[in-house]
């Protein structure tokens, strides 16, 4: 099985010519009126991408003929959404004239967003109003229908869906879940002969897509035959793992209707194809900066420049989109775009973010399609969805955090076919800087970021098998068939389909004196309503059913991955004053004793009660950040890219000094103002510290500073491989520091490290205790430290409420997260003390696992226990330029960018005054 790769990953220069498909070829497949109405529509202006397809559509359409599963992977604007459409409509256009079809589903195309949902205009209205309007001028009686249903879609609406069915049916992964479990839609999906899958990077690598894969086997074992499954994406690594989570694993059929007996547990993939068109497009794009000295430059010149620079980019361009890393951000662009220049307004200026209301970001999407606005700003919630064709400018202040993010975000501008991508990076910050430079190196050279897809993920398991049991009582191995015939269960343990049934069945003593309830029941023995099912089966071993009379509306009104979330109201401790909100994300990163700032003032954190938090006022130093949970993180891969630069860059300083290294960094796609940035940083470190002082792929250096004013030993751990590594490492390492010290330790993470504090008078072997960190006992470490964390409360609370332990609806109420929280902190030491838990161990798993990056941290250990990886330590009486950013952390109060450049300056200066008259510096300092 398996499937093959139809351009080669290295083929980054797409030469349309190597492709052995020609244009004749797929016209020729196209039946008469579809072929008519697409040289109509695009023989005029197609001829610049070779022919009337483009290269996705030219490999995608005779797949999609011969019922081939594939992966388009594609860049925005490429024509990839409208070859599945058309390839999809001329089968069900030639399947209609010759016999009617059935009042079914054929087609679904599933988006992660409703506006992509709703965006359809172009890829799928267009062609069926155009081909059905040319078989009516011929007499001919075709009608093939389309409709959208997600969550906003009215009752009448619905209703009338099942009274005159559409044959493509465009909805989310959530309403597809809702739908296997309708008990008269389910049958309108027993036709469905088509699977759209689109932006499936965004959804593989969550719990949304997770749920999805399930549901895509649900669907297969309810169709007449295999439904061809079509994958669409910008930008996707690496493409055979996503294609294998597209098309999921081949065993027997069994069906959702009855039972063919036993299914054997889950082998390889179904065959797909690939269709590797990601470079086919133009791409320019450049990273600049507005100063060669992002320290000693005033921050209002920095700004300044920057405006200037961003008012000449929107001046030069028809319409341009800005992507900032954060919500508060693009509002704050807009206005000072708006308060600086006399040309922007509401009538050529907007904002769009997911906190706006939904009327207002849908008036923005309509302006960008017609083109009517010169500038609109955005966070995240822009990078996926609508077609906007008139976008030719995308500029992204700050690194997107991966080259993924960065492809994904450019593909906006360019959007007509043959037009070049044009992208401007613009970086302020000094980390961000070097981080933006390697980003966009790579994405010229092709690479992307991989793409990790949450394993075995228990509450997403317990939702669906609850489905599948409502849907009438069946053969377990039927329902665990289809549950590991998913890509994301290809692994599944006798263990965990175990733990999942005890939990499920409510199997632990006490367990519902906690008003947590069975809902299935397991075997004929356990059924409810006391009667025999076997006679429906020709199968004699255990069946699963549900429990409870409610338990159709509590799966229909419960289900779902996307966890509701709430802000928590501060009091001071002392006379309960209240001081303000936290976003409860924030708490993430807070253990008892860190010191915040709200409203300019510094608060140390105590404890969280429901959706209270408790603290001390202090006038202590920050020791997290008020962005940490706002900014996205670093990607893994990225950052060991960054890691190869620096080792590649010491290089070019061994054998030619700064000038060689600004000579090669011209090579890469960056202004002048970059290169002498990059190479003054560099030049600076090696001269204070020397080169050992620089982390590699090959090395990890632990900086150590004594702070005597604030009594505090500081380790700065180069450990550059983006914050969820060094939020796992962090905690891990600070475990370790902690029993060995006998001192509480505080931590502050970034993406390039991490700074671990603690008193003066402590002091500890680090270097030793990295080297001696057992990979095969990091798990169990980084369990033990998240004991008594809001980390895990918080998503012991997610976790609960996705198994449905916890109901977010019952009997008319609904639960807000900040009860649903309360009802989480009521059951969590309850759980914690069950063996094998499922929901319990669910929660550890994908903290460990998807939030802490301990795959990544093992892998890391044994390199080091290998000697692939040295561990160097070396003092230094101030922060090495490398390491400013983390000694900002932790020094002074980063709300306010005055501070923190001022602070910024003070290393700085420190390090210029100790390099001696042969400029070099203390390399060591002596305890």
């Amino acid at each position: 099985m398996g499937g093959r790769q139809l351009l080669a990953e290295s083929d980054v220069d797409f030469d349309p010519e190597a492709v052995a498909i020609d244009d004749g070829e797929v016209l020729d497949l196209l039946d008469p009126v579809v072929r008519e109405w697409w040289v109509e529509q695009f023989g005029a202006f197609v001829p610049d991408n070779g022919g009337f397809f483009t290269p996705p559509q030219k490999e995608a359409i005779p797949l999609i003929h011969e019922g081939e599963n594939a992966l388009i992977a594609a860049p925005t604007g490429s024509g990839k959404t409208m070859a599945s459409f058309v390839g999809i409509i001329n089968e069900l256009f030639a399947r209609d004239r010759a016999d009617r079809l059935d009042n079914s589903v054929y087609c679904l195309y599933i988006s992660p967003l409703k506006s992509l949902a709703n965006d359809i205009h172009r890829n799928l209205e267009v062609p069926l109003e155009g081909i059905t309007e040319t078989l009516d001028e011929r007499g001919e009686d075709v009608e093939i229908r389309h409709a959208i249903r997600h969550g906003d879609t009215p009752d009448s609406e619905r209703q009338r869906m099942l009274e005159e069915t559409p044959h493509i049916l465009n909805t989310t992964p959530e309403t597809l879940a809702i739908l296997l479990n309708s008990p008269k839609f389910k049958q309108k999906l027993e036709t469905v002969e088509y699977v759209i899958v689109d932006e499936i990077h965004s959804l593989a690598a969550n719990k949304r897509g997770t749920h999805l894969s399930v549901s895509l086997e649900r669907l297969e074992a309810m169709t007449a035959k295999s439904p061809t499954r079509i994958g669409c994406s910008a930008t996707v690594e690496p493409l055979e793992t996503m294609a294998e989570y597209l098309v999921g694993r081949e065993t027997p059929r069994v069906s959702e209707r009855a039972s063919v007996g036993n299914a054997p547990r889950a082998s390889q993939p179904r065959d797909y194809e690939i269709v590797d068109a990601r470079f086919a497009r133009e791409f320019d794009i450049e990273l600049s900066c507005p100063t060669d000295d992002l320290i000693d430059t005033p921050g209002e010149i920095v700004s300044k420049r920057f405006y200037d620079q961003l008012h000449d980019l929107v001046q030069e361009h028809t319409n341009t989109l800005v992507f900032t890393n954060t919500r508060s951000g693009a509002e704050r662009v807009l206005h000072n775009l708006r308060e600086k220049f006399g040309t922007y307004g509401e009538e050529n200026s907007g904002c769009h973010h997911g906190s706006l209301s939904k009327d207002r970001r849908e008036e923005i999407e309509s302006q960008l399609k017609e083109g009517s606005l010169d500038v609109v700003t955005t966070s995240t919630s822009l990078e996926l969805g609508i077609d906007m064709p008139h976008i030719d400018l995308v500029v992204q202040v700050g690194s997107p955090k991966s080259v993924a993010a960065l492809l994904q975000r450019i593909g906006r501008a360019g959007h007509q076919l043959g037009e070049t991508v044009t992208g401007r990076v613009i970086a302020l910050d000094r980390d961000e800087l070097i981080e933006c430079a390697v980003m966009l190196k790579k994405a010229e050279e092709g690479f992307v970021d991989r793409v990790f897809v949450p394993e075995n993920a228990q509450d997403v398991a317990a939702q669906q098998v609850y489905g599948m049991a409502i849907n009438g009582p069946r053969p377990e191995s039927d329902i665990r068939g289809i549950l590991e015939r998913a890509y994301p269960y290809r692994t599944y343990s006798d263990d965990e389909w175990e733990s999942l049934m005890r939990y499920l069945t409510a199997d632990y003593p006490g367990l519902e004196e906690k008003n947590v309830y069975a809902k299935i029941w397991r075997d004929t023995n356990d059924s409810p309503d006391g009667e025999h099912h076997y006679e429906q089966f020709d199968v004699d071993e255990p069946l699963i059913g549900k429990r409870g009379r409610m338990a159709r509306v509590i799966y229909m009104t419960n289900i779902g991955t996307i966890p509701d979330s709430f802000t928590c109201d501060v009091f001071t401790r002392s006379g309960e004053d209240w001081v303000g909100q936290l976003d409860e994300a924030y708490l993430d990163g807070l253990e008892t004793g860190d010191v915040f700032v709200l409203g300019g003032d510094h608060f140390e954190f105590r404890y969280r009660r429901g959706s209270k938090v408790y603290v001390d006022r202090t006038s202590a130093r920050p020791t997290v950040p008020s962005w940490f949970s706002e900014r996205l993180p670093m990607s893994y891969d990225l950052g060991l890219e960054v890691l190869s630069f620096q080792r590649e860059l010491l290089e070019r300083f061994r054998d030619g000094g700064r000038p060689a290294v600004r000579v090669w960094l011209r090579e890469f796609p960056i202004d002048e103002h970059s290169v002498r940035a990059i190479a003054r940083l560099y030049d600076e470190q090696l001269r204070y510290a020397g080169p050992e002082s620089v982390a590699t792929d090959d090395r990890l250096v632990i900086e150590e500073v004594r702070d005597r004013q604030e009594y505090e030993r500081r380790y700065h751990v180069h450990s550059v491989y983006g914050r969820q590594f060094n939020d796992g490492f962090s905690r891990l390492l600070a475990y370790r520091i902690a029993q060995a010290a006998t001192a509480n330790v505080q931590v502050a993470v970034a993406d390039n490290g991490f700074t671990l504090s603690m008193p003066l008078n402590r002091k500890v072997d680090v270097e030793r205790i990295v080297a001696n960190l057992d990979p095969g006992e990091v798990r169990a470490d980084l369990r033990a430290s998240l004991e008594g964390t809001d980390l895990l409360e918080r998503y012991f609370r997610i976790n609960a409420t996705r198994a449905l332990m916890i109901l977010k609806r019952y009997k008319g109420y609904e639960k807000s997260a900040s009860e649903q929280q309360f009802n989480a902190d009521m059951l969590l030491s309850f759980a914690d003390d069950l063996d094998c838990f499922a929901v319990m161990e669910e929660t550890y798993r994908e903290i460990l696992e998807d939030k802490l990056d301990v795959d990544a941290i093992e892998d890391f250990l044994d390199g080091v226990q290998v000697g692939e990886i040295d561990v160097v330590h070396h003092r230094v009486d101030s922060p090495t330029p490398r390491a400013f950013g983390l000694a900002t952390l932790s020094a002074s109060d980063v709300v306010l960018a005055e501070d923190e450049s001022a602070v910024l300056q003070e290393f700085h200066q420190r390090v210029l005054e100790e390099l001696d008259d042969d400029g070099v510096g203390p390399v060591a300092v002596e305890e």
